[in-house]
Formats: structure tokens, C-alpha cells, sequence
């Protein structure tokens, strides 16, 4: 199958329901914070600041659909996904075929790190391929908008396996209705939840209780 046939629709007698579907950008919310992954995907809450504007930007252009061919490399954007066998559904930011094999590349605005949440997100769209188009994906790319550098991603077992794991996390957490505790550590200045969040606050039950002491009991005068 070439790039310019459409991707194939999901396969008859869909096992899922639709509140049982995981977005596959769910898995990287979820490996950064659950929290952070169920005020967005379960209570719809979401703030920007300078990094997710910069994302936001960046995926005005990803989003739109579209194809393009470089070097013999035909790349195509916001291709939807799905998994009947992890019941994940969501789309990719590109994906280049490579003598028919797809190569998921994920687009970021952000300078190269590990990209350790983002290696999950990219492997969970290369089993959504693998699926689709009937052949293995062994390995996929994450691209650095910042620094333009693209780093690889292979696809273990072990890689494969998280995938699989953080689906079901993330199901059981819909499931659930319940809000995963707040952590209050390094990762929470920089969050753009960081203000419906509140780390500090809900983070350290103590203190909590003792501000709604206050609340309820105020002082006399």
C-alpha cells in the first residue's frame, strides 16, 4: 500500500466502546504526570503557557492534512490511527513510507532531550500502523523543531510492552472518574496545568487541611 491510498478504516466489529478508546496522546500525557493526563482527558481542562503555544503553532501546520514527496520519501500528515487490538485511536503528526513500510515521525517544538513520553506516544501510533497497513514498524522518529535535529526511536519489547500497560492505565483512570494525587515535584512549575492543578496546595494534605480549618472556622474579632 502507497502513501497516497487512504489509510485503511478501522477493522469491522470494533471491539470498543467509544468511552473505552485511548487517544494515543493520552500516553505521553499519562508517562509525564496522570494527573496532569486526567484533568485534560478526563475533567477537559487545559491551559496554555510558552511551551504549549509554541506546540499549538507548531501543530497548526501538522494538523492539516496533506501529503509531499522528498529525496523518493513520501510523507504524509495528520494520518488517523487506531488499534482494534489496544483499542487506541488518535492521529499522527506524519508518517513517511518507506518502500510501503510507514516510519511515524512526531513533530516537537522543543530542543532535543530524551523524549522518554514521547517515545511511548510514538511507538503506541507504530502498533496503530502495524495494524493498519499489515506490516512491521520497527522504528519511528521524534523531530526537534528548536534544534533540527531528529533522533530515533526503535521499537523494543520492552517499549511495546509500556504501550500496553499505559493504555490500560489510562482506561482504568476514565473508568475510575477519579483524579490520580498531585505529586509537587520538579515537573510542576513548568506545566501549563499548573494553576487547576495547584501541587502545592492539594499535593501535601496537611496543609490542606489545615487552610480549610481556617476557611470554616474563621477568627473571631
Amino acid at each position: 500500500m502507497t502513501a497516497n491510498a487512504p489509510a485503511p478504516a478501522a477493522p469491522p466489529g470494533w471491539d470498543w466502546d467509544d468511552d473505552e478508546l485511548v487517544l494515543v496522546s493520552a500516553l505521553a500525557h499519562w508517562s509525564y504526570c496522570p494527573r496532569r493526563c486526567s484533568l485534560i482527558h478526563l475533567e477537559a481542562t487545559f491551559d496554555e503557557n510558552l511551551y504549549t503555544l509554541r506546540g499549538s503553532r507548531l501543530h497548526r501546520v501538522v494538523d492539516e492534512p496533506g501529503s509531499a514527496t522528498s529525496r523518493g520519501v513520501e510523507s504524509v500528515r495528520a494520518l488517523p490511527l487506531w488499534s482494534r487490538r489496544l483499542g487506541l485511536t488518535g492521529r499522527a503528526d506524519s508518517v513517511e513510507f518507506r518502500d510501503s513500510v510507514p516510519y511515524p515521525v512526531e513533530q516537537k517544538s522543543g530542543r532535543t532531550r530524551r523524549w522518554t513520553h514521547e517515545a511511548l506516544q510514538l511507538c503506541a501510533q507504530a502498533i496503530c500502523l502495524e495494524e493498519m497497513f499489515g506490516v512491521p514498524v520497527p522504528a519511528g522518529a521524534i523531530y526537534s523543531h528548536a534544534s533540527r535535529e531528529r533522533r530515533e526511536i526503535v521499537f523494543t519489547p520492552e517499549l511495546r510492552a509500556a504501550v500496553a500497560e499505559a493504555t490500560a492505565a489510562v482506561r482504568a483512570m476514565l473508568a475510575s472518574e477519579t483524579l490520580p494525587p498531585a505529586v509537587d515535584d520538579p515537573r510542576c512549575p513548568n506545566c501549563s496545568l499548573h494553576d487547576a492543578c495547584l501541587p502545592g496546595l492539594v499535593g501535601h494534605p496537611a496543609r490542606l487541611r489545615g487552610l480549610a480549618g481556617e476557611l470554616f472556622h474563621p477568627t473571631e474579632t
